[in-house]
């Protein structure tokens, strides 16, 4: 996959179409996971470097999920996103790796302006 991948993860299919469209109307190349062991999946086999997920995932949750990811790609930019903003601290998100913190409902012009400043830093690290 080219440069301009985003992987959302998220349990939710409603939500997946939903980004699914916003994000590649806006050119973007998306590839999407109903769970963290999916996700984990097309990160071995494809370089995605930003990523969105909710936390409250089937199975492994979004707090391990960006642990496991950290340690396949140290340097992916992930943004987490949750309704349940209750259930996980901002500073387990912090300490887990998150590049920043969403709760639902969120505004696609948020996620996209996200989207946008992630693949900036990633360029500004290639290009240091």
């Amino acid at each position: 996959m080219g440069s301009n991948t985003i992987l959302i993860v998220d349990d939710e299919k409603a939500i997946l179409q939903m980004f699914t469209l916003a994000f590649s109307k806006k050119g973007y190349q998306v590839r999407s996971a109903e769970s963290g062991e999916e996700a984990l999946e097309i990160i071995k086999s494809e370089k995605i470097h930003v990523i969105f997920l909710d936390l409250n995932l089937p199975g492994m949750n979004g707090i391990e999920l960006c642990q496991a990811i950290k340690k396949e790609m140290p340097m992916a930019i992930l943004y987490a996103l949750t309704g349940y903003a209750s259930l996980f601290e901002l500073s387990d998100c912090r300490d887990a790796g998150f590049d920043d913190y969403y709760k639902k409902p969120i505004s696609m012009s948020i996620l996209l302006e996200a989207a946008k400043a992630g693949f900036e830093k990633i360029e500004r690290w290639r290009n240091a």
